[in-house]
């Protein structure tokens, strides 16, 4: 049995949801079936696609405390080939805030309460009880591992751990990440507006934010039938401005979308629109 191995089932029976991980921190499915994302999942393994399998099998949603599954078929030599362990922070009620250099531990010594923390290569986790979305790139070094994500297991840590403060759930919702400009195509024959009244608009991207913020499940699918929605009503007139864009980032990054998913999904949809 490896040392790999040996750590997860260990984790797992303290009910501690884990899976392998590949060299490069990249996950293994747990499913042949499933492999290359030929299910449909996504290809971060952020949401599991509509396979048939027992459980779903991409990354975060693969970590499990079953034994029979951590040692079963689909996993029997991946932990053999495994680089690390990895763990649901969201599974087990905890978020790590992941410091990936000198200067973003040096920020959360003065912006945080103290919690218990964990040596990474480059940085720190900071592991605090309570769960909540996960975002990447919060500020510079600085990404939120909670639910729908994994993290390495790099030991228990050190030190007492802490409720989950209200300044580490801001940083979701604080700022939205920069967005790139929305450049908008005005059709032959002028592009004169159909709209009847700026509340028109305004509802529009209202529904639009209220529709990301409701998915509890396939955000990523929903953001960009979203974002087309919108710019096939909106986006051939001039209407749409850069503000609106990053009212629907900022709703996409809350509920876990980073700001490159928000980009690309933005991208697609106006090349799907031949915009």
């Amino acid at each position: 049995m490896s040392a790999h191995l040996r750590t997860a089932l260990s984790l797992a029976a303290r009910g501690v949801p884990v899976l392998p991980l590949r060299v490069g921190k990249v996950p293994f499915g747990n499913c042949p079936a499933c492999r290359k994302n030929a299910c449909g999942g996504r290809p971060n393994m952020k949401t599991p696609g509509p396979c048939t399998c027992p459980r779903p099998c991409h990354a975060w949603a693969a970590a499990t405390t079953d034994p029979a599954t951590l040692t079963g078929p689909a996993w029997s030599s991946s932990w053999t080939q495994a680089a690390s362990v990895a763990y649901h922070p969201g599974g087990i009620g905890l978020t790590v805030v992941d410091l990936d250099h000198a200067d973003a531990v040096a920020w959360a010594c003065r912006a945080l309460p103290a919690t218990r923390t964990v040596s990474t290569t480059r940085g720190e986790h900071w592991i605090y009880r309570g769960a909540m979305g996960s975002v990447n790139a919060v500020r510079d070094g600085v990404d939120i591992k909670s639910t729908m994500v994994y993290a390495r297991w790099l030991g228990p840590g050190t030190g007492t751990m802490t409720t989950l403060p209200d300044t580490v759930r801001a940083l979701i919702v604080k700022k939205p990440s920069p967005v790139r400009p929305v450049t908008v195509t005005v059709p032959a024959g002028g592009g004169e507006c159909r709209h009847r009244t700026p509340a028109y608009l305004e509802r529009g991207i209202a529904m639009a934010e209220q529709r990301i913020s409701a998915a509890t499940s396939g955000v990523h699918a929903t953001v960009y039938r979203t974002f087309l929605a919108v710019l096939s009503a909106h986006g051939r007139c001039g209407c749409l401005t850069d503000s609106h864009a990053a009212r629907l980032f900022a709703a996409a990054q809350t509920k876990g979308e980073s700001a490159r998913h928000c980009t690309d999904a933005w991208s697609n949809a106006r090349t799907a629109l031949g915009m």
